[in-house]
């Protein structure tokens, strides 16, 4: 593979890639996604995905593997101060995929889902959706207000979680209507107790769990339409879970347990 070389900071090939890089929601408008790092490039390859173009810092590209030049029909190289530029980690990686932004798809009203409420940190959500294929779940609808899904920061922050789970965002509750699943949502002062409900074998499987707001949780909409409520004891007495780390636990309550 013979690579292009850019070497200006004002190429307009490198000004997208950059607005890519950094804006939450540029992916919209050029219908491409920005992976860095190995990391994230490997899982998507593992998940059948086809690269557009390959970059690589000239570090990276001097010392890149086989297969890593050829899993692209287009490469990049950039000197390692350009994609220092480009990149949004504190420290940049030596390479990553543009990738195409995956086609939409109709929700799948009978698989297992997770519900995003208006949770706006995107290392939240980003680990949300790592819980949830981690646990079976195939299937993610983020009601409007939810960080942008495929924004470079909630990619990080999935590690690759994306690439096994079909995304839906920008949702008004409505969509909820047509699932055929139960609908569980996590409240930190009402509703049965999880491990309670986990013990007597009351969690239903499969079923769609709603994970609300990180200050305000589940909205009133959603909470009309909830089946069942829960929440988790907390023994040490704090007032209330990160809805990241109460989605791990819900999510493996019913979920995980099934798999294992």
């Amino acid at each position: 593979m013979t690579p292009q070389h850019i070497t200006s900071r004002d190429n307009p090939w490198l000004k997208r890639l950059r607005t890519l890089a950094q804006d939450n929601t540029a992916y919209r408008a050029q219908c491409q996604l920005w992976l860095e790092g190995d990391h994230l490039c490997r899982a998507y390859l593992a998940r059948g995905g086809q690269p557009l173009q390959a970059v690589f810092t000239q570090s990276g590209w001097d010392g890149a593997e086989a297969a890593w030049r050829d899993a692209a029909p287009q490469v990049v190289v950039l000197p390692d101060a350009l994609m220092r530029g480009v990149s949004g980690l504190e420290s940049a990686a030596a390479m990553g995929f543009v990738v195409p932004l995956p086609q939409d798809q109709p929700i799948d009203p009978t698989a297992p889902t997770v519900v995003i409420d208006r949770v706006q940190d995107a290392g939240n959500v980003g680990s949300i959706l790592r819980s949830a294929a981690a646990f079976g779940f195939r299937q993610v609808l983020a009601l409007r207000g939810t960080a942008a899904l495929w924004s470079p920061k909630v990619l990080r922050a999935g590690m690759g979680a994306h690439f096994g789970l079909r995304l839906h965002e920008g949702l008004l509750p409505e969509a909820l209507d047509g699932l055929q699943l139960p609908l569980l949502a996590t409240s930190s002062h009402q509703g049965v107790w999880l491990h309670q409900a986990q013990a007597q074998q009351q969690l239903p499987w499969p079923c769609a769990w709603a994970l609300g707001h990180e200050g305000q949780g589940v909205g009133a909409e959603v909470a009309a339409r909830a089946n069942q409520w829960v929440r988790i004891d907390q023994p040490g007495g704090e007032e209330s879970l990160n809805v990241a780390a109460a989605a791990a636990i819900c999510l493996y309550a019913t979920g995980g347990v099934q798999a294992g």
